[in-house]
């Protein structure tokens, strides 16, 4: 709703006058003005709007009464477009005593009050000071610069007046555009704007300013009011929060840091605390997902192998195939041609015969030449429900069958790089991701040369528009452009050549500064216990390079403490069953140990309660919540993307349908906040994103979110 409130005492034609800058469509009173244009203009850079409704507060008194009766005619001769409202403050003649103008001002702020409730945060509130005794416009001034105003208007003119206009003036003149010559004499104009006070949103002593506490009667049309004993007034309250003012933000600060599990972004507590209590109060829901995607983000846990959709998948496929001579795509065709020609469900072993001949041509071949329902089919609706696929008759495999045509199935030929590097970027574009991890297996794309792998991959991810070092990190006009990094992984089941891997990673890590940032330990968890690999770790020790370590997935929470204990691990990939140890908890609390946590992935794999799967609604809760309320590290990882058709924003989503009571906003910006603190980069490059991302989210709430289209990281292909 949008509200002009003006003040009148003898001199009611200045209402007029300033309806009928306001509201050109119901009173064009300016039309023959030979400044039209400018007011046109005025209208147009304030962005005013009509209003809804016109509310006036008045004194008592003979001159008033006069002035309200040909206020009313005068309305009544446009056909009364709006609901019309007036409050006259009973016993406030001339407001020739100190009692007067402090009623007057005490009704003058509660109209004031009603109408910023009224008007909310998407209406707009207009004040008119043209009008009464210059105490009154003193007081509706101050009133704007405490609750708010979107405008604050005036009137001016020469003195005198024309007579036709000033003392002569009737309602029938006012009711019609007026003459050129007297329009002239009339100059509406915008004085400033006002922002709302942030002192008058903090609870002190459990008090409230609002409509309830301090209330006005309903003006249908016309109320005659008096305070009554109604013990503090709202003139003392605001005086009071105004001379009080820095030990009551600092109290409502102090509080909320107590009540706060994870510390947030530091520009958010610069917020209105209004502001930020509608963030802890809003439930994360489904169409917050534009507010989601446009706030800068980190994804520290998120498969190289996994991020791409189907289509992702053919473009990619398209650019093998279109790499090769006829005779290898001939092959690769005979190959794969018995699925071609089934377009029932393939067996359940097709991906083996995949590796018979060259691997990414078979895969291209099929990305090419298969129709979308057989990708479809035998790629993700094979699998059945996607709820606890660990424990189904096909186990682990089913959850990676949407990735089979992916990764280091098509990684390995030298034309898919650049393609992949291409999605993978613009996905992170169009994700919102500030900051990316990606992790993978390098010695599986390109046994013979894994560290050639990695340079030919940062360099694809660069020419597609990515930053992948540290180098000019955050500089300016590089604000907008997605920061890569890669974690190499190893597989629990090939020990056998940790040792060669290893080695080669410590190699690469020099000319990769910046890129390859750290190691991963994946796969089985019941092959091989973390002492038992912590040997080979050591050149990677004595390195200092970051390790994060996939652990606690549906394992006992044995297998996290080893990790943590053995393996010395920065972070931990999961690390679901932590909930089941509490003092564990706490140690990784004091240590600063992250956890990655991916819900889409985790109800996958382990199985867990999701309201929009009824399938899995006999599974145990998410554990987030415990987390979150121990003051565990942690955030939100996509993991496979692709694999799980998610995005980083329907992660938290999901995770705030699968948490106990949900996640509020307040508790995402937070989760977002941990995935930039431990980050796998310098602390001084940490920081520089933490302070850039943060900028920018203070940016986007105080200033209102923009649209997606344009926050989008900017295009530098």
């Amino acid at each position: 709703m949008n509200i002009l409130l003006c003040t009148l005492g003898a001199s009611w034609p200045v209402i007029p006058e300033i309806f009928g800058f306001v509201a050109p469509n119901r009173l064009d009173l300016y039309v023959r003005h030979p400044r039209r244009t400018q007011l046109d203009q005025l209208r147009r850079e304030y962005a005013l709007r009509e209003p809804d409704e016109l509310w006036i507060c008045s004194s008592e008194g003979h001159q008033t009464e006069a002035s309200l009766g040909h206020l009313n005619a005068w309305w009544q001769r446009l056909g009364a477009p709006l609901p019309l409202r007036i409050w006259t403050a009973r016993g406030t003649d001339q407001l020739a005593t100190q009692a007067e103008c402090d009623h007057i001002r005490e009704l003058t702020l509660r109209v004031a009050l009603r109408a910023s409730e009224r008007t909310g945060s998407d209406g707009q509130l207009i004040l008119s000071l043209a009008g009464g005794r210059k105490t009154m416009s003193a007081d509706l001034q101050w009133a704007g610069t405490v609750f708010g105003a979107h405008a604050l208007l005036h009137v001016v003119g020469p003195d005198p007046l024309p007579n036709e206009i000033a003392r002569d003036a009737v309602p029938e003149r006012f009711s019609m555009p007026l003459p050129a010559h007297l329009a002239e004499a009339v100059a509406p104009l915008v004085v400033g704007q006002a922002a709302r006070n942030e002192l008058i949103d903090i609870v002190v002593d459990g008090r409230c300013v609002d409509g309830a506490t301090h209330p006005v009667p309903e003006a249908a049309p016309h109320c005659r009011w008096a305070l009554g004993d109604e013990g503090c007034t709202l003139t003392a309250e605001i005086e009071r929060r105004q001379r009080e003012g820095g030990r009551l933000l600092g109290n409502f600060l102090a509080a909320l840091g107590a009540a706060d599990h994870h510390e947030n972004w530091r520009s958010l507590y610069r917020l209105a605390p209004a502001q930020i209590e509608k963030l802890r109060a809003t439930a994360l829901a489904p169409h917050h997902a534009e507010w989601l995607t446009v706030l800068p983000k980190a994804d520290l846990h998120r498969h190289l192998g996994g991020c791409l959709d189907l289509a992702q998948q053919r473009a990619v496929g398209r650019a093998v195939w279109d790499a090769q001579e006829p005779g290898a795509r001939t092959a690769a065709l005979a190959r794969v041609a018995p699925l071609l020609r089934d377009r029932k469900q393939w067996p359940w072993q097709w991906p083996q015969t995949l590796q018979e001949g060259n691997r990414a041509m078979n895969c291209a071949a099929l990305l090419v030449e298969a129709s979308d329902e057989q990708l479809e089919l035998n790629l993700r609706d094979a699998t059945g429900t996607r709820v606890a696929l660990k424990e189904s008759v096909r186990g682990f495999a089913a959850y990676e069958r949407p990735g089979e045509l992916s990764g280091s199935a098509i990684l390995g030929h030298a034309a898919a790089v650049a393609p992949y590097a291409d999605a993978l970027v613009r996905q992170a574009r169009a994700e919102g991701l500030a900051y990316v991890e990606l992790r993978g297996s390098p010695h599986k794309y390109s046994p013979e040369g894994p560290a050639d792998f990695l340079r030919t991959l940062r360099a694809a991810l660069v020419r597609a528009g990515a930053r992948c070092g540290a180098s000019g990190a955050c500089a300016a006009g590089d604000a907008d452009v997605p920061r890569f990094a890669f974690i190499w992984i190893l597989d629990r089941r090939q020990r056998g050549i940790f040792n060669e891997v290893i080695a080669q990673a410590v190699a690469a890590r020099g000319e990769l500064e910046g890129f390859l940032v750290g190691l991963d330990l994946a796969g089985d968890e019941g092959t091989h216990r973390p002492e038992q690999l912590a040997e080979h770790f050591t050149p990677a020790f004595r390195e200092c390079l970051p390790i994060t370590i996939h652990a606690g997935e549906g394992e006992p929470a044995e297998n996290i403490w080893q990790a943590a204990y053995h393996l010395h691990a920065d972070r931990i990939g999961h690390g679901l069953t932590l909930r089941d140890d509490v003092r564990l908890q706490r140690r990784f609390r004091d240590r600063g140990i992250c956890l990655e946590l991916c819900p889409s992935s985790n109800r996958e794999v382990v199985g867990f309660r999701d309201p929009d799967f009824p399938e899995s609604l006999a599974s145990p809760p998410y554990p987030l919540r415990d987390f979150f309320t121990a003051g565990l590290p942690l955030t939100l990882c996509t993991d496979n993307p692709g694999i799980s058709s998610t995005t980083l924003a329907g992660e938290y989503l999901a995770a705030a349908r699968m948490t106990a009571g949900g996640l509020t906003q307040w508790e995402a910006l937070a989760l977002m906040r941990q995935g930039f603190v431990h980050a796998f980069v310098s602390s001084s490059e940490r920081e520089r994103l933490l302070q850039q991302a943060g900028q920018r989210i203070y940016q986007q709430l105080a200033c209102g979110a923009p649209s997606l289209a344009s926050l989008q990281f900017a295009d530098r292909t």
